[in-house]
């Protein structure tokens, strides 16, 4: 499946709640204040969110305000919602030169070592060497799926006993990457330590690591997000932004939520670029986000 195949079936439990939006254009009428709070209230439970919501209604009211209902008014709410989701990059900033490194975040239960895969096969499918660093040496399981994935894909994968310092493997991934030519080198990362502070310090220690290793890194610090959890993946984000400047978002599980209309409190609220989103099981299954074609599937019937 192409693209715009793929985002309909994804976006198929979101857009029964967009519908609602899309309904509420198709009356006859003016732009009063009880259709202003009607589009408040579908946007709410589309789960876009406070901010996004009270934005979208703002800009509506200006430009809309007691002049008829027609379908110049969707595609201006159209307009606004692509606006909000638009970014300067969509996709992975590679580096001119020498490895690209990718550091990946989230919590744990995320989808983050799935995505790190998919991401691997991305990349692979850009011809691109790819090694993988495995850096959440505090949970075996993390290694032993990262490995897994790693033999299915056929990409190199570096490793160390669990409880070892997650910056000495980052440390070494470096050095091998240089040495032997690789294109990307993801780094994953822990999702979750014992007190939120162990968290942050090793998260830093692995940043300034790879950042002396490899001129630039890390290229891009990406967040991995559950689609599923909605509004909470935003308190999710924040408590990553404060330790480590996140360059954009995985959005994972998109396939399986009615939530999607999440994306835009998040990057209203974080302004991070969500850069790819997960539509499925597969390893294809990771698309470079393209807001224009999210937004339009959103309101198709």
């Amino acid at each position: 499946m192409g693209f715009f195949d793929k985002v309909r079936q994804a976006l198929a439990k979101t857009r029964g709640l967009f519908s609602g939006i899309a309904q509420l254009f198709s009356f006859q009428g003016k732009v009063d204040q009880k259709f202003l709070e009607e589009l408040e209230k579908r946007l709410y439970l589309a789960d876009v969110g406070t901010y996004a919501t009270q934005e979208i209604v703002s800009r509506v009211r200006q430009a809309y305000q007691d002049k008829e209902v027609t379908g110049e008014m969707v595609a201006f709410v159209k307009a606004q919602l692509k606006e909000m989701l638009t970014a300067p990059s969509q996709g992975i900033a590679f580096a001119p030169s020498g490895p690209t490194v990718i550091m990946i975040a989230g919590v744990n239960g995320a989808g983050k070592t799935t995505s790190i895969a998919k991401l691997a096969k991305h990349c692979q499918n850009q011809n691109k060497k790819v090694m993988v660093a495995a850096c959440d040496t505090f949970r075996a399981a993390a290694v032993e799926q990262l490995t897994i994935w790693s033999q299915r894909l056929g990409c190199e994968i570096v490793k160390n006993a669990q409880g070892s310092d997650p910056a000495a493997v980052a440390h070494d991934a470096c050095e091998k990457a240089k040495a032997r030519a690789f294109d990307v080198l993801i780094v994953d990362t822990a999702g979750r330590l014992h007190t939120q502070t162990h968290l942050m310090k090793e998260l830093d220690k692995i940043r300034r690591i790879v950042a002396k290793q490899i001129a630039g890194a890390p290229h891009e610090v990406l967040l991995v997000l559950d689609a599923t959890s909605g509004q909470n993946a935003i308190t999710q984000a924040e408590m990553f932004k404060k330790t480590i400047d996140c360059t954009g978002i995985i959005l994972a599980k998109l396939d399986g939520t009615a939530k999607g209309g999440a994306i835009f409190g998040v990057k209203q609220k974080l302004s991070m670029p969500v850069k790819f989103v997960g539509l499925g099981e597969q390893l294809d299954d990771l698309e470079i986000f393209d807001p224009e074609e999210y937004v339009e599937r959103l309101f198709e019937d």
